[in-house]
């Protein structure tokens, strides 16, 4: 019988048992970990004198890199919590407190960052300074203190008290009961017992993704003046459902209330693109609100954040924490606009009034109205709240003592009944979240129950209704068509020159639907009709040279194949439901020859077509971010031998043609060919390259500036990204094995992420 156990649970995810040491390891953890395993069955609940618990792992190895392919690979906040709580390791007189602490297995850097993300995420701010350094004044700073300790059991504990750790560098480590794990190479571990060794890979292949514990479908969404689409009622436990959110529209623009695990696979589920939000509302900073942070980052826009300072310097300090970065440099990636507590913040004519909400954590409840014929249509977003019960055992009238006054409950409790006409409510339960029973007179008209990992009992049914995700409730219907309002916006924006009866002509035209995986474009083929995307998701595919890559609203598909008369480079297929307005090719080349923008349009072909074959542009569907960047692109050539100064100017080099080297005083890093580039942290910390660059062949090299690429998120995450990979190729030369051999082709394909091995 084998003694070590390998289970692969999704893709960068594995399960290491081995029974006889009494050790199970969870190998990577990102979003959504504790839900793949549940749905595996791989925790499972148990009873033991008559206790009853969940079974689980013990330990948890992370990623050598934090960032893979555009998600989180080192969230181990909820994997911690499930085994503290959920598996009783911290509980008093549990079964399974036996003195054993969950485990963080690591490189040095990663270890210390997930200890103090999980720190912040347990307590947020911890300090009366801390919380007044937000504006809050010191008499309520002092209340929310007071609050905070007694959800902490009356102090604010270091992480490192709950938690033991091995640190893996370049030497094997004995991790527990004689159990040793070597690390072979970047990403890639063998665990060794009693003479049986095991591998585990958790590098993703270039276009992997993590994946969802969840099926959720296809939904088309109309778009409307005022509405809640429910794009989720679970929480971090729950297996079947997405993580407590919603998704609010206005006048035609998106939302997002929170952003939690797999929020990209829940937009892609309702047809829509990253690049249609324009802003979320955030409630706070635990990772069941907030893991999805990075599909936001990957905008060709900053999409706009709205939250209390209170709770956004929770945030902050939380990802700053996760991601080793400066707190100053956190929020490059949006648009930040505070909200005032208890005061009606319009933003551009819908009206926010954020309230503080008791939790662990810095929390805002937040209600949504706008203006109709017959007054106010309202929402009321009540995430995360706490049970009045569990409240009122916290009064006590000595100001010196933790706890609440009876007037802050008797303030929450008439917050909690402030009526709306559509309501959703955190009924999780326990210590820390809602109770349906507290909401059994509320006044709303509709109220819906969620935040919960359990099937709904009778008695909560007769208080609240259940959504199914994707369903929609409309506030304030729409009496027009917004596909035509974002028509209008992208052709006005595309072509400023152009006069208003020309863009008439071409908005003139049909708008079509296009089912999930339907082909809208075909490798090979002359296509007689440009599309320009309004709402959804379109994948480009050309397999040849390891193009794939995801095209969000305001791209526009086939124009110059179109114009030029020539067959297409690739298929662009709909991921979701796809709405676009069809451009006919004899009407748009009339409009190009009219405008005289045939001449700009091919002056900057053979730029744009490049850029958009490699990895860092490939998703920058903006028409107008793609010209700026090809007017203000720069090339180079350089002969064999050349070496680039460290001190270069704050700009991104890449490879058009020819091959580099990066160079440290050891000797070759690595090689960058076609579509690869250096100079991010240039760009991104404006400090002097880590590497030497030697050209290794004659080379020709696009500069583009470095300012124009800050602008544009989704750019800027996979420079974030590339330096995050890039810092740990100092692991690799710690070790004398050499990488594996790429499977297939002879080069790197140019839409693959920058090597780090």
């Amino acid at each position: 019988m084998t003694k070590i156990g390998k289970i692969q649970v999704d893709s960068g995810l594995y399960l290491i048992e081995i029974p006889e040491a009494s050790l199970s390891v969870l190998c990577g953890c990102p979003a959504d970990s504790v839900k793949h395993l549940m749905k595996r069955g791989l925790i499972v609940t148990k009873e033991k004198d008559g206790v009853y618990f969940e079974t689980g792992p013990n330990a948890v190895l992370l990623s050598d890199v934090l960032v893979q392919n555009g998600s989180f690979s080192n969230l181990a906040e909820f994997p911690v919590l499930q085994m503290l709580y959920r598996q009783g390791m911290i509980i008093p007189k549990h079964p399974n407190n036996t003195g054993v602490k969950p485990m963080l297995i690591g490189l040095p850097e990663q270890v210390n960052a997930q200890i103090q993300y999980i720190y912040r995420g347990n307590y947020g701010l911890v300090t009366e300074e801390e919380i007044m350094e937000t504006g809050i004044d010191p008499e309520t700073a002092h209340e929310m203190m007071r609050l905070k300790l007694k959800f902490a059991f009356g102090r604010i504990s270091p992480a490192e008290e709950l938690l033991d750790t091995r640190l893996v560098d370049a030497e094997p480590v004995e991790i527990r009961n004689g159990v040793v794990i070597h690390r072979e190479r970047l990403n890639v571990f063998r665990f060794e017992y009693k003479g049986e060794t095991v591998s585990v890979d958790l590098n993703l292949a270039p276009n992997e993704s993590y994946g969802a514990p969840y099926p959720l479908g296809f939904h088309l969404i109309r778009r409307e003046y005022f509405a809640v689409i429910h794009s989720g009622e679970g929480d971090g436990w729950n297996p079947n459902r997405p993580c407590m959110s919603s998704i609010l529209m206005f006048q035609g623009k998106v939302y997002l209330i929170d952003a939690g695990p797999n929020v990209l696979y829940s937009l892609m589920a309702l047809g829509i693109g990253v690049n249609e939000i324009d802003g979320i509302f955030h409630t706070h900073a635990h990772d069941d609100h907030m893991a999805g942070f990075t599909t936001l980052m990957r905008s060709d826009h900053r999409i706009k954040y709205f939250a209390t300072p209170l709770v956004r310097a929770s945030v902050i300090k939380k990802l700053s924490a996760l991601m080793s970065i400066s707190e100053r440099n956190i929020f490059d990636y949006f648009e930040v606009h505070d909200l005032e507590f208890d005061l009606w913040n319009d933003i551009d004519g819908l009206e926010v009034k954020p309230i503080f909400s008791p939790h662990p954590v810095e929390t805002s409840v937040m209600i949504f109205r706008a203006l109709w014929e017959d007054g106010y249509r309202s929402y009321a977003h009540f995430a995360d709240i706490v049970a009045l019960s569990v409240l009122k055992s916290m009064i006590t009238e000595d100001k010196n003592e933790i706890g609440v006054s009876s007037e802050y409950y008797e303030q929450v409790r008439r917050t909690y009944l402030t009526r709306a006409d559509i309501k959703k409510l955190d009924i999780g339960g326990g210590l820390i979240h809602g109770d349906a029973k507290d909401f059994r007179n509320d006044p709303s008209d509709v109220i819906f129950l969620s935040h919960t990992s359990q099937d709904l009992a009778d008695e909560q049914k007769e208080i609240g209704a259940g959504a199914p995700f994707g369903m929609v409730d409309v506030l304030i219907p729409t009496a027009q068509n917004y596909l035509n309002t974002y028509a209008v916006e992208f052709l006005r924006s595309y072509f400023p020159s152009a006069p208003k009866h020309h863009i008439r002509t071409l908005l003139n035209n049909e708008l079509v639907t296009f089912n999930p995986e339907s082909i809208l474009l075909k490798d090979g083929q002359v296509n007689e009709d440009i599309f320009l995307v309004l709402t959804g998701n379109v994948e480009r595919i050309q397999t040849e040279i390891g193009i794939h890559c995801i095209l969000s609203a305001g791209a526009l598909l086939g124009e110059i194949s179109a114009l030029d008369r020539i067959p297409l480079t690739g298929t662009y297929r709909a991921a979701n439901f796809v709405q676009a307005l069809r451009l006919p090719i004899y009407l748009y080349e009339e409009f190009v020859r009219r405008n005289k923008l045939y001449d700009e349009i091919k002056q900057l072909q053979s730029s744009r077509e490049f850029l958009q074959m490699t990895w860092l542009f490939g998703e920058v569907v903006s028409y107008p971010s793609q010209n700026r960047l090809a007017q203000a692109v720069q090339f180079r050539h350089y002969e064999k031998g050349e070496v680039f100064p460290r001190d270069i100017l704050p700009a991104i080099f890449m490879v058009k043609t020819g091959k580099l080297e990066r160079v440290s005083e050891e000797g070759a890093v690595d090689t960058l060919t076609d579509g690869q580039f250096f100079g991010e942290e240039c760009v991104l910390f404006k400090r002097p390259t880590l590497y030497s660059i030697r050209v290794a062949a004659p080379s020709d090299i696009y500069q583009i500036p470095g300012h124009l690429l800050l602008g544009i998120p989704v750019v800027r995450w996979k420079l974030f990204e590339t330096f995050q990979k890039r810092m740990e190729m100092d692991v690799k030369a710690r070790f004398s094995s050499p990488p594996p051999a790429r499977p297939s082709a002879d080069r790197t394909p140019r839409n693959s992420p920058p090597p780090t091995s």
